[in-house]
C-alpha cells in the first residue's frame, strides 16, 4: 500500500493516535506546545528539563505519556528551521515511526519552527520529508517471523497556518514526494528485473496512469532513426535498448525537456570495470529514474507548462558482439565518435537524446546522469555538477536546486577542454581522460547540442548513499525528481 499524507485540523493535544512526531527548534520548549505537554502530564517539559533534548538537528527523545497519544517523538530540526531543515526533520520522524512499527502516525509542527519559512514552502517540505523517510523496500525479502505493519499514513497538522497556503504547500509536496518514491523503487531494482524493456514499461504504466503520450522506440525504431550512439552501446547484451519519449501537455508554447541517462546496468563493457561494488551499477539508471518521477509528480499537479521527458536506455556488457574502443559511431546528430573507452557509455546515449530533442524546439533542455565518477572527487556526495551553454539557464537550474536542497555547482565550460576531447580519427572522441573528466564529459555533450538553452546535470556521487542516517536508508535517494519540480513549477508560475 503506498505511504500517502493529509492534511488535519486536528491540534497535537487532542490526537490520540499511535504517535505523534513534535519537530521544534534548538531553545526553549515551544509556548505552542504547552497544551500537549499539559496533557502528557509533563513529559515533554521533562525531557527538556533533563537535558535529554534541546532541538539540535537529528535529535530525537521518545516520551510515553499517560494520556493522548500512545507515543511522542520530539524531533530536533536546529537553530535555524529553514526549508531544508523542516524538510529533514519530517524525514527522521517518518523514518522512526516506520521503524517503531507505527502503522499512522500525526506531525506537528509548531509556528516556532516554521517561523522563517513561508507557510506554502513549509507545508511543501513537511510533505517531502515525510515521503523521504518512510521509504523502505522490502518486497523481495522474507516476510520476518513477527512483522511490524507498515507506515502507511501521516496526518500533518495545521496549526494556526492559513489553510489555503498549507492545502496547496501540502498538495505540491505529496505529489513529489510521490514522484520521489517512484523513482527510488525503480532505482532499487536489480539489474535482472529492471531492464531497459522493463523501465520503458514503467514508462508507459506511468503515462497510461496520467493520460500522457508516451512513445518507446525498439532496436528497429533505433536503427529506424539512425541513432547509432545508443545502439552502440546496447550491441554488447541480449537486452536489447529502448528510447523513451514522454509528453506532458499542460499549456502552450515551447516544451521543457528534461533528459535522464538509464543504464539499466553498467559493466564498463570491453573497458570493464573492476569486480569491487560494481553492484552499485544499477544505480546508472538513475537519471531516468528521476525524469519518471518528475512527470509522476507533473502528472498530479498539472503544471501549465509543456514538458517533454526523453529516456535513452540500455544495458552495457562486454560480449562478442559488444562494441570496441577503437570503434567509429555515428550519431543520430550526425557527428561521428571515435570509442577510447566503452565505460564511458552514457554521454553516448545522452548525445542521442540531446540531438533528438531538437525535434521539439525546446525552449530549454536539461539533461541529469550518473556521468563521471569525476564528480565524486570533486564535490563528494553534498552536491552534484552543472554545466551549459547559456548562464542565465544554468543559474535558473541551480536556483531550483537552492530550492528544493538537491543542490548543483557549477563548473567551466571554457575552450580549452575542448582539446582534450579532440579525436585523430572522428568528429569527437568519447573520453578526455582522468584531468577535469566532469568537464570534459560535458564538453563532449555540448558537441550535440543545437538550438536552445541546456543545462547538464552530473550525479554520479548523488544519486545513491552506501550509508544509513537520520532520515534516509543506505540506498537510492531519488535525487532530480525536486529539482525538476521545482524548476518546471516555477516556469509555469505554480
Amino acid at each position: 500500500m503506498p505511504f500517502t499524507t493529509s492534511l488535519s485540523d486536528v491540534t497535537p493535544e487532542s490526537y490520540t493516535g499511535p504517535l505523534l512526531i513534535a519537530l521544534l527548534p534548538q531553545g526553549p520548549l515551544p509556548s505552542s506546545l504547552a497544551a500537549l505537554d499539559a496533557k502528557t502530564a509533563g513529559a515533554i517539559a521533562r525531557a527538556y528539563a533533563s537535558g535529554d533534548f534541546t532541538g539540535k538537528r537529528d535529535e530525537t527523545v521518545l516520551a510515553y505519556p499517560a494520556a493522548g497519544p500512545s507515543r511522542v517523538l520530539l524531533v530536533g530540526v536546529g537553530k535555524e528551521p529553514t526549508r531544508a531543515a523542516l524538510r529533514r526533520g519530517a524525514g527522521v520522524g517518518a523514518k522512526r515511526a516506520r521503524l517503531l512499527g507505527a502503522p499512522t502516525a500525526a506531525l506537528a509542527c509548531p509556528a516556532e519552527a516554521r517561523a522563517v519559512v513561508p507557510v506554502g514552502e513549509a507545508f511543501q517540505a513537511l510533505a517531502e520529508g515525510a515521503a523521504q523517510g518512510s521509504w523502505y523496500f522490502g518486497e523481495m525479502k522474507r516476510p520476518p517471523e513477527d512483522p511490524k505493519p507498515p507506515f502507511i499514513s501521516l496526518e500533518i497538522l495545521r496549526g494556526d497556518a492559513d489553510a489555503a497556503l498549507a492545502a496547496r504547500g501540502h498538495e505540491v509536496g505529496a505529489a513529489i514526494g510521490a514522484g520521489q518514491l517512484l523513482a527510488r523503487g525503480v532505482q532499487v531494482l536489480p539489474p535482472n528485473v529492471l531492464t531497459p524493456s522493463r523501465l520503458a514499461e514503467v514508462a508507459g504504466e506511468l503515462a497510461a496512469r496520467h493520460g500522457m503520450p508516451c512513445t518507446v522506440l525498439d532496436r528497429a525504431g533505433l536503427e529506424r532513426e539512425g541513432m547509432g550512439a545508443i545502439l552502440a552501446v546496447g550491441v554488447g547484451s541480449a537486452e536489447e535498448p529502448r528510447f523513451v519519449a514522454l509528453e506532458y501537455r499542460g499549456g502552450t508554447g515551447a516544451p521543457v525537456v528534461l533528459i535522464g541517462k538509464g543504464i539499466t546496468f553498467d559493466t564498463g563493457g570491453i573497458s570493464i570495470k573492476p569486480a569491487q561494488s560494481m553492484e552499485d551499477m544499477k544505480y546508472d539508471m538513475s537519471g531516468a529514474a528521476a525524469v519518471l518521477g518528475a512527470f509522476e509528480a507533473f502528472g498530479r499537479l498539472r503544471p501549465k507548462l509543456n514538458v517533454i521527458g526523453l529516456i535513452p536506455s540500455a544495458e552495457n556488457m562486454p560480449s562478442g558482439t559488444a562494441y570496441r574502443p577503437a570503434d567509429v559511431v555515428k550519431t543520430h546528430f550526425g557527428k561521428t565518435i571515435e570509442v577510447v573507452n566503452t565505460d564511458a557509455e552514457g554521454r553516448l546515449l545522452l548525445a542521442d537524446a540531446l540531438s533528438w530533442a531538437r525535434k521539439y524546439q525546446p525552449a530549454a533542455v536539461v539533461d541529469i546522469a550518473t556521468l563521471t565518477g569525476a564528480i565524486g572527487i570533486a564535490l563528494g556526495q553534498v552536491a552534484g555538477g552543472v554545466m551549459g551553454n547559456d548562464p542565465a539557464f544554468v543559474q535558473e537550474v541551480i536556483a531550483a536546486g537552492q530550492r528544493a536542497h538537491e543542490r548543483v555547482w557549477e563548473l567551466p565550460l571554457w575552450d580549452e577542454y575542448r582539446e582534450l576531447i579532440k579525436s585523430d580519427i572522428a568528429d569527437v572522441k568519447n573520453s578526455g581522460g582522468r584531468l577535469a573528466g566532469s568537464i570534459t564529459a560535458g564538453w563532449f555533450l555540448k558537441e550535440f547540442v543545437e538550438g536552445y538553452s541546456w543545462a547538464h546535470l552530473d550525479v554520479a556521487a548523488t544519486a545513491y548513499t552506501d550509508r544509513e542516517d537520520a532520515a534516509l536508508v543506505k540506498g537510492p535517494t531519488g535525487i532530480g525528481v525536486r529539482l525538476f519540480a521545482e524548476l518546471v513549477l516555477a516556469r509555469a508560475g505554480a
